[in-house]
């Protein structure tokens, strides 16, 4: 079933839904996410070759992704974006998780863990910090470098089987689930594309029930109720050479499933509404915040971090419900699901073909996506092409050891012996080498900014040689400051504006090749501190944002810029100014 338009919501976020409808999808959403819940750690520690820990990880796991969720529907404090947006086990973690096993045990991976929590926190707190900071092309290779570290993992598991079962039964089994997973996901649409992965689960199963390896031992012994062997493991504070050597890379990973997450929370919101609103970037704020606790609640207890659930997005557009007492009422599921071993056991038992299978289509799929995120920052810079190239295939050599590797397994206590940390190392530094850092001035749209605005541009100007151009830099930037006044004035006369006042600016100004490239962004002030450039930062990613060009009638200001665009983001404006550097004489041929 097709979802219809926001007008059609049936129930939006803040609407109070039956309890049995309540109950109903809080179990479709936790359904959708209880096997990447279980599956994900089951692989990590069975990787890890922490086996007598499984049944422990996946209990905390679900436990942990419970808790997370119900904060994001119940919101405590700064903590909650106040919407339905379940939390799953974080299927990007898998490689450097499996790593920390192998190298420190259970108490390193609880530490990395806790460490990535609260760098997340504290990011939640300066969004626009981490947009800067993280920009496509690096997120996009480190993305992609993910699969290139798991992968490895889930061909081993393919290849195993128990003792005595017959050798067919494992690529029989892998490829049903792979075929029936790809039927479902190319060729259906709308509520049933959303279970391919749970559908090619069970066909797998099915397969491998018929050859004997679905442990149906695991499950009859198994009990309803009950709390599984293990406990909170100690924290690894040794900081030993592993631990150096993989900090950086459960860095970069947490901090690019931030953005992911912030993509996921921001969607949620276009959809929870029946009319269209700004996104509020605090419940932004929040919901990663969430996400930082439920993690740091998952490394406490020894198990996998987790994160949000994007085919919750997808259920909204289906059902048409968007109350957050749903996302509570999934969260309370996962919860009492914790204390059912049976419940999980079924998931436990499925064939270990099955599940490298189905999370390679995945891994796969996550290799797409670092892809798009890369293809789209050379259409804004071609040199990000390079930069991903030399950083993906340095990533690729140091994680198996085709260069130097005596090397590189002693250099900085093994630090670039992990090839994302590598990868994305390189693809920081590159970033670094080709970026320019862009200077600021903060003020309100008045024209009584405008000595400051001037002010501003001269040492612009001063700063990068542009004195032969620096008068039509300040005759530009005034003829800005009108046109943004303008369009303010023309939307409050339309009744478009609903705060009316004062209006935040923030100018800023840097250099590209031959041209000065200024930039005015208007927006509302904000009164819990969440300033324009940390709304700004986000919804510029929104591929959901309207993005509206605009005609600058001010024939003036055509002829002082070489090009000028105007978009409009819902209660920002932005208005973007090349100038050629080169003096006008000298630019005519």
């Amino acid at each position: 079933m097709r979802r219809r338009s926001n007008k059609d919501l049936l129930y939006e976020v803040e609407d109070r839904v039956p309890a049995p409808v309540a109950l109903g999808l809080g179990l479709q959403l936790a359904a959708m996410g209880i096997n990447g819940a279980v599956l994900i750690p089951t692989i990590v520690f069975q990787a890890g070759g922490a086996d007598a820990l499984v049944l422990w990880a996946v209990f905390a796991s679900v436990l942990a992704c419970g808790v997370a969720t119900i904060l994001q529907g119940w919101r405590v404090g700064r903590i909650g974006a106040g919407y339905a947006l379940p939390h799953v086990s974080s299927a990007i973690f898998i490689g450097v998780c499996a790593e920390a096993l192998i190298q420190g045990g259970p108490g390193l991976l609880a530490t990395l863990v806790v460490l990535s929590a609260l760098a997340q926190a504290a990011f939640s707190a300066r969004l626009s910090l981490l947009h800067r900071v993280l920009t496509p092309v690096i997120t996009g290779t480190v993305v992609m470098l993910l699969p290139v570290t798991v992968m490895p993992i889930l061909f081993g598991m393919l290849n195993e089987l128990p003792p005595g079962a017959p050798v067919p039964a494992g690529p029989l089994s892998a490829a049903v689930t792979i075929v029936a997973t790809l039927a479902i996901a190319l060729r259906t649409r709308g509520t049933l594309r959303l279970w391919a992965p749970a559908i090619g689960i069970l066909a797998g199963s099915v397969t491998g029930a018929a050859f004997g390896i679905y442990d149906t031992g695991l499950v009859a012994d198994a009990r309803w109720i009950g709390f599984p062997a293990g406990g909170l493991p100690a924290l690894d504070v040794g900081f030993g050479p592993a631990f150096w050597g993989l900090l950086p890379a459960f860095l970069f990973v947490a901090l690019v499933g931030t953005t992911k997450s912030v993509a996921v929370a921001v969607a949620a919101q276009r959809l929870s509404w029946r009319r269209s609103r700004a996104v509020d970037f605090r419940a932004v704020q929040r919901a990663v915040a969430a996400k930082g606790a439920g993690n740091l609640l998952a490394g406490l207890a020894g198990t996998m971090p987790n994160t949000l659930n994007v085919n919750a997005v997808a259920a909204i557009e289906v059902t048409g419900v968007a109350a957050r007492r749903v996302g509570i009422a999934a969260g309370l599921v996962f919860f009492v699901l914790a204390f059912v071993p049976k419940a999980l056991a079924l998931i436990l038992a499925i064939p270990g073909a099955v599940v490298a299978a189905s999370m390679a289509v995945i891994m796969a799929t996550l290799f797409t996506v670092g892809m798009r995120e890369v293809a789209r920052s050379i259409g804004a810079n071609p040199r990000n092409g390079l930069i991903a190239g030399v950083s993906f295939w340095t990533g690729v050599a140091c994680e198996f050891d085709m260069i130097f590797p005596a090397f590189f397994a002693e250099f900085a206590g093994g630090l670039l012996s992990s090839g994302l940390t590598t990868g994305g190392l390189v693809a920081l530094l590159l970033t670094g080498l080709t970026g320019r850092r862009k200077r600021r001035l903060r003020g309100t749209l008045d024209m009584a900014e405008l000595p400051r605005i001037r002010e501003f541009i001269q040492a612009f100007s001063a700063r990068h040689g542009l004195a032969p151009v620096l008068d039509r830099l300040e005759a530009a930037s005034e003829e800005a400051l009108l046109t943004l006044l303008q369009s303010r004035e023309d939307a409050e006369a339309a009744g478009e504006t609903p705060d009316p006042g004062k209006r935040e600016l923030l100018l800023t100004a840097g250099k590209e090749d031959d041209e000065a490239v200024l930039e005015f962004r208007v927006g509302a002030p904000d009164s819990d501190d969440l300033n324009l450039q940390d709304r700004l930062a986000w919804l510029e990613a929104d591929t959901r944002a309207a993005d509206v060009e605009q005609e600058i009638s001010l024939r003036l200001l055509r002829h002082l810029a070489s090009s000028v665009r105007h978009r409009q983001y819902h209660d920002v404006d932005i208005l973007t100014l090349r100038v050629s550097a080169v003096p006008e004489r000298e630019s005519r041929p």
